[in-house]
This record gives C-alpha cells, structure tokens and sequence, in this order.
C-alpha cells in the first residue's frame, strides 16, 4: 500500500511508525506485527540512509488520515523522509528473537546464537518496549547462568563500539547504592600518575542525586567521541568521562531503561552490563566495590561473597582479572551529596596536605581512606604476581602496606597535578580550587533534636533529600553533612545543611527533611522489656 508521509518530529526509541487504523485493518496489520516501510528518495546527506527498513506500527484513528503514515524521527533520518513523500509499506516478519525470548520466558536456557540474535535486535530497534521488557522479566524469573550471561556480554561488545588504549588497563565499578562514594575521582588520578591507563567511563544519575559523570562535569566536560578520549588517555593515562556519549554495549543502555520502571535487577543483567563495558574499552584488570549493610544494595556479608565470586567466575573466563572489594554501606561516603559539593570533597581530598589546617572545610577523610585502600589493591592486581603464592601471612601484609604507601605518595605528591592535566585535557579550568565551586544560594541548617551518638545515616533517605533540593539537574544543590556514624550531638547541633538555587525546592528538602528523619540519633538503650 502506498502512504503519504506525515513527520511527527518526535522521537520513538526505535524505529516505529503510526498508521490510521483503517489502512492497518486493510493490510491485516495488528500490533505485534512489523511493516516493511520503504521510500524511493535517497539520502545524500546521510552516510547511514537505506531505503527500506522494518518497523513497529503503533495506530490511531484520529491524528492521521486515510492514506497517510506517521514518520518519527528514527524513521526520518534513516530513510531521509520528507513531508508528503510516497512510502511502499507493507506487511513483515517479525523478528526471529521472538522465539528465543518465548523460550527464556519458559525456562529453557539460551545458546550463543539465540542470544546474539536477542542483542541484535536490541540494538538495531527492532523490539517493542513491551517485548523488550519480556526478555528482561524473563531473565529475571529464570536467571542467565554463566554460559548465557558470556553469551550475553560478547554479544554486548560485539554490538557496540570498542576501544583499545594499548598497554595496562584497569578500570573499577561500583554496584552503588551509596550516597556520596566519589572514589572513582580520587582514584583515576592517583592511579594514572603511576602510568598505569584507567579509562573511566562513568554513568549521569538515575535515582541518586549524582552519578560521577555529573559530578566531574562541574570541573570539565565529559562528553567526548571514541577518538577523542584515546587522544586524553594517551597523554594523561586517564580520563572521567559520560558513558553515554559513546556506543559501548548500546544494548545495555536500552536493556536499563526497560528495568528502571519495573525496579528490577537481574543478576546476571548487572554483571553482563558492568563486564561488557570494561570489555569494550579492552581493561585487563577490573576492581569492584561492593558496599554492604543496612541501606545498601546488598544487606549482609553473604549475599556480598556470592555476588562477588559471580563477578570473577565471568570477568575471568573473559580475561580480565578481577577483585571485589566488599565495603561498608552503612553511610555514605564523604561530606556532599549532590554534583557541585562532591566537586568541592573531591578537589580537597586532592589538596587535603593544603585544606587539613583550615578551620572552615571539613576534609572528607572517609573518602580518601577508601579510595586509598581500592588504589592499593588495584597495584597489588597489577604488581603482586608472584607474592600471591605466598602463604607467609607477615610477607603479604608488609607487601599490602607497601602497596598502600605507594598509593598514599602518589596522593601526597603527585595526584592533583595530574586531575589537573586531565581537567584541562577535558576543557576544564585546571586551577579551580575547592572554594571556587559555587553552590546553592539558598540554604538551611538541619539541627540534632536531643543527644546522643549518631547510630545510621540513611544512603537513600540522604539521597531522597538531595534530589528534593534539585540535584543533580541543579548542580549546585544537595546535601552537606556535619556529622559521621559514631559521632556524639547535642541539642540543636547542626546535622547537615541543604543548598539549593530554588526557594520553593529548599522548602521541599526541608519538609521531606523534617519527615524522613535520615540521620537516627540514639543512647545506650536499644529496648526496654517488662
């Protein structure tokens, strides 16, 4: 049937047209059914015009004519569409990953082939949000085992974009769920001053009130091409850059935006998209941190352990060479909570030798401590060969503090000069002190209500409030902590403060503040029983 075109000017995801319902009931189109869309005009703009496509119909029985088809913007760039063109559409087969995915749904594990096909027709737009949402639900009621999540992770890569920097590379993850936790800004340049490559490919925030990308995007920009990012590593060993503005594992981008609203997490998901990213920039050593307690993702030891042997049963039988490290979750993790305060921890835990005799900042040692420790293990990944076979207990210890050292020196020496070379590298002010960050202008003081030691900071209450006050699209919001876990207040001691830019937001931190109650204050007594 011939259709005149009609651009929407919207996007779809993927590539989907709109057809009157008359002219889709003529063709014996329905809606889990493709249509084969082709037009005569080529695309001289475009090195990736085709002219004809398959896509998803969605119907309507007033926004269009008879006789005419809706064209969103996937469809239009590809097929180089213009108002009122002719387009040949027809019906089509769907696509044969259907199939595989029914099979996932019935608990039958996958092969390579079935689950490249799946990923193939992730990337290439060919699955419905609600088909790609029964792969993910599938894979969550019957877990990908080892072999189908490697199938998984290969495809992922091979989908996708890959970098290879040449040499050592390392590279770390966090499974998050921990407010604050910027170790990935402390570490890239602490690692990279020793000449060791770390690549950072970092993610914006979803749920928190900052994700790294975010956060170094106060100090520099972090969207930059494949090409571009080889040329920083190149000079500086490192880079702190968003995930996003490059095509690694692209599946993995449309896989979580389909688990985001039904709040699920597959295992084997969350180890198929950490691993295939690491794999893509060609890493040869992986650290992960895995935080563990009340509030976090991962709530005991156990559960830590499990997750962990996960990680380095796939990543090794992929070479990479992993470690996890399971960390406390009880808090979070430096002072600012929200993309410009973080800015400001970072850059003095950087500087802390300048900062730690000034009355009027407050040196997150919480996060140097961590991200010293983590630096550590990653030199004894990459150095400690033959010591590993070592049983003499004393030895290993002394080569772990000797690894500890060598991290706390490039620190003290030599870390700040080069998040500096990387800053400017990434189109930064390379002499932005800690002070120079702006924050919120409007901001208010969270005070104790009685004594008593700080027994639990709540990761997600902290994090609900930082969002509240407008981070992290409002850079300089968030939340600043007065306190840590252990400490003992009094009466009317302030806890934290909230900044925000908007009066009307910092009401709203206030009150939600005021009803969540994210820092629990308490005595001796834990119960009393009569």
């Amino acid at each position: 049937m011939k259709l005149t075109s009609k651009i929407l000017n919207i996007e779809a995801g993927n590539f989907v047209v709109l057809l009157n319902e008359e002219d889709a009931y003529e063709m014996g189109i329905c809606l889990i059914d493709r249509v084969k869309i082709s037009s005569g005009s080529k695309n001289t703009n475009s090195v990736n015009a085709v002219n004809a496509i398959n896509a998803i119909p969605n119907f309507t029985k007033i926004y269009l004519n008879k006789g005419e088809i809706g064209i969103y913007d996937e469809v239009q760039q590809m097929l180089n569409v213009k108002n009122g063109d002719m387009m040949d559409v027809s019906l089509s087969s769907r696509p044969v990953s259907l199939e595989y995915i029914r099979k996932k749904i019935d608990g039958i594990n996958l092969n390579n082939e079935e689950i490249r096909a799946i990923v193939r027709d992730i990337v290439q737009g060919n699955l419905s949000s609600v088909e790609l949402a029964g792969f993910v639900i599938a894979t969550y009621l019957h877990e990908m085992d080892a072999d189908e999540t490697i199938f998984l992770i290969n495809a992922m890569v091979e989908t996708g974009e890959t970098i290879d920097f040449g040499g050592k590379v390392v590279d770390k993850h966090s499974i998050g769920g921990i407010a604050g936790n910027r170790t990935t800004m402390l570490l890239v340049p602490i690692i990279a001053s020793t000449t060791l490559k770390i690549p950072k490919t970092s993610s914006r925030a979803i749920t928190s009130a900052s994700g790294t990308a975010d956060t170094m995007e106060v100090l520099a920009k972090v969207e930059f091409d494949a090409e571009n990012i080889k040329g920083i590593v190149k000079k500086a060993y490192g880079c702190i850059v968003w995930g996003g503005a490059i095509n690694l594992a692209p599946a993995d981008d449309k896989i979580i935006k389909v688990e985001y609203p039904l709040s699920i997490d597959p295992d084997s998901q969350m180890l198929a998209s950490v691993i295939a990213k690491k794999k893509s920039v060609n890493a040869k050593y992986l650290l992960v941190d895995i935080p563990v307690g009340r509030g976090a993702k991962i709530n005991n030891i156990e559960k830590g352990k499990a997750l962990s042997n996960e990680f380095i049963n796939i990543a090794t039988k992929l070479g990479i060479k992993t470690r996890c490290l399971i960390t406390d979750g009880y808090s979070p993790v430096g002072n600012g909570i929200g993309p410009s305060l973080e800015a400001r921890d970072v850059l003095m835990a950087l500087d802390y030798e300048n900062y730690k005799s000034r009355q009027d900042f407050r040196i997150p040692y919480d996060l140097i401590n961590k991200s010293l420790d983590m630096a550590a293990n990653i030199f004894e990944m990459v150095y400690n060969k033959d010591n590993n076979k070592d049983n003499n207990k004393d030895n290993n210890k002394d080569n772990k503090k000797d690894y500890r050292k060598i991290a706390e020196e490039a620190l003290r020496t030599k870390a700040l000069k080069k998040m500096k070379e990387i800053i400017e590298l990434q189109e930064g002010n390379p002499e932005i002190k800690a002070e120079d960050i702006e924050i919120g202008d409007k901001f208010c003081d969270i005070y104790a209500e009685y004594k008593g030691k700080v027994k639990f900071i709540s990761n997600w209450k902290i994090s609900q409030i930082a969002r509240a006050s407008g981070a992290p699209y409002d850079k300089k919001a968030g939340v600043y902590l007065k306190i840590s876990v252990g400490d003992f207040v009094r009466p009317n001691d302030s806890l934290f403060t909230l900044y925000s830019s908007s009066s009307y937001k910092l009401e709203h931190a206030i009150e939600l503040s005021e009803r969540l109650k994210p820092i629990e204050i308490g005595g001796a007594i834990i119960e009393k029983i009569e």
